[in-house]
């Protein structure tokens, strides 16, 4: 419940609505690869087109470009999020029609949980260390029991 009042309700609807479209994204990219017949190329369009959609944005909202020099000094692997996400991308064109989406997402929110609980707890990539409790631990398994219940029921 607390949750609910410390956080701005935009916030939480938007972290829903990218849930959303987890799955979303997922079928409408494995439709395309039926016409690509290719995941890597059904990834690139979506990419291009979202690459698209973002560059018309910040042309609408006139992000101003960075500086050479603010682009320099940091680490190497601030600049590997987009090949992370075009591994999601890809992969998600070839589990979602073979997993449905239910198991996809499922297994997908698994890992995630798995690996925020260690972001969370050592501060890895600038998050804010939250000590891994008993809780934030059974909340894990529990994701997990429900990647059990979700594919095999």
């Amino acid at each position: 419940m607390r949750l609910f009042m410390s956080a701005n309700l935009i916030f939480l609807l938007m972290a829903l609505a990218a849930g959303i479209s987890i799955p979303t994204q997922a079928g409408i990219n494995a439709q395309l690869n039926l016409f690509t017949r290719s995941p890597v190329l059904a990834a690139t369009v979506s990419f291009a087109v979202g690459t698209l959609t973002l560059v018309v944005y910040a042309l609408l909202a006139r992000t101003p470009l960075p500086s050479p020099e603010s682009l320099s000094g940091h680490p190497w692997w601030v600049w590997t999020g987009g090949i992370l996400g075009a591994f999601f991308v890809a992969s998600t064109v070839v589990l979602a029609p073979r997993l449905g989406a239910s198991t996809m997402v499922v297994l997908v929110l698994a890992g995630q949980m798995i690996a925020s609980l260690l972001l969370d707890h050592y501060g890895w990539l600038g998050y804010p260390v939250h000590t891994v409790s008993v809780g934030r631990i059974a909340g894990v398994v529990l994701v997990c029991l429900g990647v059990v219940l979700v594919r095999w029921f």
